[in-house]
């Protein structure tokens, strides 16, 4: 071999190396699932939907349009509330809940449901403003927001959550009208942002363009289930469900499109995030692939107590019978590192942080429903 042919064959070796990619940040380790404990706090409901906290008072409701107190220690109570008719049916009824920021002061809090015509048939879903004045009763402040699009009652969305002390988000769905979720000026397929007082913020991207447009945070979806503010930061994330594939968890950015457009007609094989049509739509953060999961509610887990699982995301899964935890990096990445409760309690609707630091979950599995409370094995 000459020189020069061997000092090619030292160099072909040296290149190769240099070429090969770093590696991926590598993912962090998955340990074993935490002991944990699983309290039953109220039994025997059907469909409870929401859960969220006046302080150290739970309200809850069921979807068939019942509403529920409870303090720690004490049994529910049912409150009086003079909704609309409702239209309770397919996935419709009495849905999202969530508390003002400043419930412990004001007392008021905030409802989604589906609404029913004097015929009964559905007219439009809703999100109302109410005061609880006791344990027991609660008045109506106001109807913040209506015409949101209902069809036949499936993918009604209703997840309502606040990501700072004004600003209420709703997470909506398509109602299976194809047109839906691309057209601005349709309240579905959307996640929406108004005032807790009902006036829409002049800074939402598409108020110029008037009427319902002037609503829309971001466009694109299907069936948003979940809304999960991210503790010490102003991140919003969602979840929802895809067809016969791809449940999706997204962070919430402002103007975007995510990319769900089942036209003509109800084509429920277009991808959750049609990049072909949109090439700017957002990519999803979480897909499930297939088969559907049915990805739910959504909360972050918060504080010492949970130690590994400080900091994670929990998503509750209906079809999949359980709850996925995610850790969340510093880059927003998304990495699966557990499922709890696998087929245990059935479908679950709804995850959220209580005031005592546990994790508190609902059923949806039409009857012999219920509330319980997940805490780790100290």
């Amino acid at each position: 071999m000459t020189t020069r042919r061997r000092f090619r064959s030292f160099l072909l070796p040296l290149a190769l190396a240099l070429a090969v990619p770093a590696a991926a940040p590598a993912a962090p380790a998955v340990a074993a699932t935490p002991a944990y404990t699983v309290d039953p706090v109220v039994t025997g409901l059907t469909i409870p939907w929401d859960i969220t906290f006046i302080g150290d008072l739970m309200l809850f409701d069921e979807r068939p349009g019942r509403l529920w107190t409870k303090r720690p220690g004490q049994p529910a109570r049912q409150v009086f509330l003079p909704l609309p008719p409702l239209f309770v049916n397919s996935e419709g009824g009495l849905l999202g809940l969530v508390a003002d920021p400043d419930a412990v002061n004001n007392h008021y809090f905030y409802s989604c449901q589906s609404v029913a015509k004097v015929s009964g048939k559905a007219s439009d879903v809703q999100v109302w403003k109410w005061q609880l004045t006791s344990d027991t009763t609660a008045v109506k402040v106001k109807t913040l927001v209506k015409g949101i699009p209902i069809g036949h009652g499936r993918h009604n969305g209703c997840r309502l959550r606040f990501r700072s002390a004004q600003m209420l988000y709703i997470g909506t769905g398509d109602a299976t009208k194809g047109t839906n979720p691309q057209n601005l000026h349709s309240l579905g397929g959307k996640i929406l942002r108004v005032r807790s007082d009902g006036s829409i913020p002049r800074s939402n991207p598409f108020y110029s363009k008037g009427g319902n447009a002037r609503y829309v945070w971001n466009y694109g979806h299907r069936n948003v289930q979940g809304l999960a503010k991210r503790p010490g930061v102003s991140e919003l994330w969602n979840a929802e469900h895809g067809p016969s594939r791809d449940d999706e968890i997204n962070l919430v950015t402002r103007k975007a499109n995510y990319g769900w457009s089942p036209t003509p007609g109800y084509n429920e094989k277009r991808s959750m995030t049609d990049k072909k049509r949109f090439p700017k739509a957002v990519s999803a953060r979480w897909r499930s692939g297939f088969p559907t999961v049915a990805t739910s509610g959504a909360t972050f887990l918060s504080g010492p107590q949970w130690g590994a699982w400080d900091g994670v995301l929990a998503v509750a899964m209906l079809k999949g019978s359980g709850v996925l935890i995610f850790h969340v990096d510093a880059k927003n990445h998304l990495t699966k590192i557990d499922s709890i409760l696998a087929g245990t309690y059935g479908r679950i609707r709804t995850v959220e942080q209580g005031p005592d630091g546990a994790l508190y979950f609902t059923t949806s599995n039409g009857s012999g429903d219920g509330v319980y409370r997940l805490s780790l094995v100290a």
